[in-house]
């Protein structure tokens, strides 16, 4: 359930061959940086701009004048950037995004469709196809301690050998206003997670988490 294809579509983003390259998707993480630049390199100039080294935006997506760009960074068709928006870099963000007020993104992909719109943080993630995350919902990276990340199922702890990894989010995902995705949270497919919860591990697909071990099946 962890594997790469049962969480992601990958025809909903221009990183399907990097991404089914890894049995796991948390493995790609490392190389989002080289990834997007690799892809920037290979866009049609006619439908892309290059206002800068390693930036390409779609002429048809939307970027407030306020929002910081930082390289490298690909934003597909659609897309919207909005008010003081700060992509750090090595963000790579699909079609028909919403990027929103004050959200901040380093190291990350975004699938087509995904809406991180109001004051959200998300780092060295990714977020699959349609996935929402509330107003305030953010992604915890790095450990307190620092020490590497591991993920738990149940009794038993996989290794990431990962110090920096916060959620990987799975298709159609609902993530509610104020949650705490801490690192290592892998979301199945149309999982949702309350407001105010701080989740952990992995939630099958098809559940609500509640908060502390609650899970209920969705209809």
């Amino acid at each position: 359930m962890l594997k790469t294809n049962n969480l992601l579509d990958l025809e909903h983003t221009i990183a399907k061959d990097y991404l089914n390259s890894f049995e796991f998707p948390w493995q790609a993480l490392g190389g989002i940086k080289n990834e997007i630049i690799r892809l920037g390199e290979t866009l049609n100039p006619d439908e892309y701009d290059h206002p800068q080294e390693h930036i390409w935006i779609h002429k048809e997506a939307t970027v407030a004048p306020t929002a910081y760009i930082g390289s490298p960074c690909i934003i597909g068709k659609g897309t919207q950037v909005r008010h003081c928006a700060f992509i750090r870099g090595s963000a790579l963000i699909g079609e028909n995004c919403v990027v929103g007020n004050s959200v901040e993104l380093k190291n990350v992909i975004l699938f087509d469709n995904v809406q991180v719109p109001h004051y959200n943080y998300v780092g060295d993630s990714i977020l699959g196809y349609k996935a929402h995350m509330g107003a305030g919902s953010i992604t915890s990276n790095v450990k307190q301690d620092k020490s590497l990340i591991t993920i738990k199922t149940g009794s038993e702890r996989i290794k990431t050998d990962l110090k920096k990894f916060g959620a990987i989010v799975g298709d159609y995902c609902e993530i509610g206003c104020n949650a705490v995705l801490n690192p290592g949270t892998v979301m199945g497919r149309r999982s949702r997670a309350y407001p105010l919860t701080s989740v952990r591990g992995f939630i099958l697909e098809n559940r609500i988490f509640k908060g502390g071990t609650t899970l209920i099946n969705i209809r």
